[in-house]
């Protein structure tokens, strides 16, 4: 029987055909892939024919097609359906695809071509795209020690293999600690929460098979408890285990894979010849330099401990006035936050919560996308990977743009985090191909028969996650590689930031945000306090992050340190962290830093990004508002359809006219002076 990954898919617009599918096929189809694309490349490296660009890069551009299948298959399922079998699976794939990585990496014939056809480049008549591609690629075979011979090279091999053995192991150590822990609530712990919070405790306990209401280390779950829960011991006990993963000890322990990960980057990039990772990694990325990295998050830093701090000692006056004792710790912040809101803006999320469902919010989102650039969404009855995701097709003028694909709800099995990726990224050349994307969140799964409600950050997280699939769709160039969201770490999260942007339009709202229960559009009143408290609580939220961003920036800058949590200590001291606030994402549990390279010394990336879609948005409000036509045209044509085939400075440039200054993003967050 064919194994169903490696047969034609016969299938509505290319979708993996899911039902088909089991796990037992997914390793023999990677080894025949594996060949199969090493065989395509070996017969471009020996080619009797001198290097051109078709019979070398784009050659290569076309070549491992039943790879790309098996791989975006199944990393997309590991990563939002996980279990034993394809956790093992990763296990076993990272170092065999390291090793076919480094094999043609380091194809000396191979890389010969490329070098000739680099050097011979202003003579080949290639369009503005082929040449980006033939410096993409080029740079690309140098940055991974396509150059590097004897010893070096063979060394360059074993510490990238040792890198993605690592990255595994901590994305599934992260995984098993947080399916690991919940907490049993009984009935008197229930006081002081909102319904929304109770139903998703319970139906949290229902899906764990659990007697009564759990909660579990879901932030869809955890921070709503965080939130409203009047009990400090709870509280506590919650956010304690919250920030411990990772760091639990045991076999999920992912402190000494960090250090470990951190000394071989540190030796990938001085095989290299840069002084250390983070120079190695920003070279390429818009900031350019740590300095500049470092000088961006500094100006940032300042206003917002100052308003941090400020916020921070009105809430220690109302802990006082409780008859709890100081200070204010971080298991108290949101608790009082909260209060704080309501006191300030007579706002609260269980009054605001009812008025977002998901599925409103999805209209809402799909809504804006057809104003803007025409799309439409019509729903589609295919079999996907697991039953809670839904899929859509995207046409303009009954054209087909793409295949959407939607996975909401928290699972066990799911990595924790939202994220956009591709089943099959757009390309017109060698062979056409359409994008099928998915957007994967974590929401509270409501009881049975029951809506779906999201919190006003689920809501945002949503509209982020769909500004990125937006990149993707939108996406019109000739070559898969620089595609959709394969752009600069920096700029990726400008279409995402942007799009947020949307949900807090007035009139976006007061269309979508009715009532789970009576229809009820939200009052004009309820509208105006959500707007006047976008940036409540600001000073939090920017402090936990940027400390994040220093700390991964230190962290690859310099000598790699033999104790991470001692610098994480150290550099988080020297620049005054607030008491009552913790990085956001700790050490242990920084995915986005040691699940893999991608935000490496570039977790500093969204706050970059943020400057640009500031002073975005404000391009749509100058001309004639938030759905301007012509700024909408603009926005395609320059940055959404361009993908990385140009310079992401230069795209930017041509949308807006001028760089932004960083007065844009302290103004959107309400710290300026």
């Amino acid at each position: 029987m064919t194994n169903p990954l490696l047969a034609e898919w016969d299938t509505p617009f290319g979708l993996a055909p899911f039902d088909r599918i089991s796990d037992d096929d997914y390793a023999p189809a990677l080894e025949i892939a594996l060949k199969e694309h090493m065989a395509e490349i070996e017969a471009i490296a020996d080619n009797p024919e001198p290097p051109t660009f078709a019979n070398t890069i784009e050659a290569m551009e076309g070549a491992g097609e039943a790879l790309d299948k098996v791989l975006g298959t199944f990393y997309n399922v590991s990563g939002a359906d996980s279990n034993d079998a394809r956790q093992a699976m990763q296990r076993d794939f990272s170092p065999k695809l390291s090793a076919h990585s480094s094999a043609i990496y380091s194809n000396e014939a191979l890389f010969a071509r490329v070098r000739d056809l680099w050097e011979r480049k202003d003579a080949l008549g290639l369009s503005e795209e082929e040449a980006r591609v033939l410096m993409l690629t080029h740079r690309g075979f140098v940055r991974a020690g396509a150059a590097l011979t004897g010893e070096a090279a063979e060394r360059m091999k074993e510490v990238k293999a040792r890198l993605a053995v690592l990255g595994t192991s901590f994305t599934q150590n992260l995984l098993k600690d947080e399916a690991a822990w919940m907490m049993d609530l009984g009935e008197a712990d229930l006081n002081g929460l909102p319904v929304f919070v109770v139903d998703a405790a319970r139906s949290a306990g229902e899906a764990a098979g659990r007697p009564g209401p759990v909660v579990t280390l879901s932030r869809s779950l955890i921070v709503p408890f965080l939130q409203f829960s009047p009990d400090r011991a709870l509280r506590e006990k919650a956010w304690r285990a919250w920030t411990a993963r990772g760091e639990n000890g045991g076999e999920t322990d992912n402190r000494a894979a960090a250090a470990e990960t951190l000394k071989l980057r540190e030796e990938r990039a001085k095989l290299l010849g840069y002084p250390d990772f983070a120079h190695y990694k920003l070279e390429t990325e818009m900031a350019g330099t740590p300095e500049a990295v470092r000088g961006l998050l500094m100006d940032v830093w300042g206003p917002a401990k100052a308003a941090a701090l400020s916020d921070a000692a009105e809430m220690e006056a109302m802990l006082m006035a409780d008859g709890l004792s100081a200070p204010l710790e971080p298991w108290d912040w949101r608790y009082y936050a909260e209060k704080r809101r309501k006191a300030l803006h007579d706002l609260d999320e269980a009054e605001l919560k009812p008025y977002l469902q998901l599925d409103r919010m999805i209209e809402a989102a799909f809504s804006c996308a057809q104003r803007l650039f025409g799309l439409e969404f019509a729903p589609l009855d295919v079999p996907l990977y697991h039953p809670d995701c839904r899929a859509w097709q995207v046409t303009r003028n009954g054209e087909h743009v793409a295949v959407f694909i939607g996975d909401y709800f928290a699972r066990a099995s799911k990595r924790s985090g939202a994220w956009c990726s591709a089943f099959q990224s757009q390309a017109k050349r060698p062979v056409a191909k359409a994008p099928i994307v998915v957007n994967v969140c974590n929401f509270a799964k409501p009881s049975a028969g029951k809506p779906a409600l999201l919190s006003y950050d689920d809501a945002r997280t949503l509209f982020h996650e769909f500004g990125h699939a937006l990149h993707q769709m939108l996406s019109d160039v000739e070559f898969g590689s620089v595609s959709g969201t394969s752009v600069a770490r920096d700029f990726v999260e400008l279409p995402s930031q942007l799009y947020e942007h949307w949900l807090e339009v007035p009139e976006v709202l007061s269309e979508f945000a009715t009532h789970a229960e009576t229809g009820e559009v939200m009052p004009e009143a309820l509208l105006e306090k959500v707007l006047k408290a976008a940036t409540f609580d600001m000073g939090f939220q920017t402090v936990e992050y940027v400390a994040s961003a220093l700390v991964d920036l230190e962290f690859h800058s310099g000598p790699a340190p033999a104790d991470p949590m001692q610098k994480q200590a150290e550099v988080l001291e020297g620049i005054g962290m607030p008491h009552a606030i913790t990085m956001r994402h700790a050490t242990p549990h920084f995915a986005h830093v040691f699940a893999g390279d991608g935000y490496s010394s570039g977790y500093y990336s969204y706050m970059w990004s943020e400057v640009m879609d500031a002073d975005a948005f404000a391009a749509f409000e100058e001309a004639g508002g938030p759905f301007d036509p012509e700024m909408a045209k603009r926005l395609e044509g320059f940055i959404l359809s361009k993908g990385g085939s140009e310079e992401a400075a230069d795209l930017y440039m041509q949308f807006r006219g001028k760089m932004p200054q960083v007065d844009a993003l302290l103004k959107g967050r309400g710290l300026a002076a």
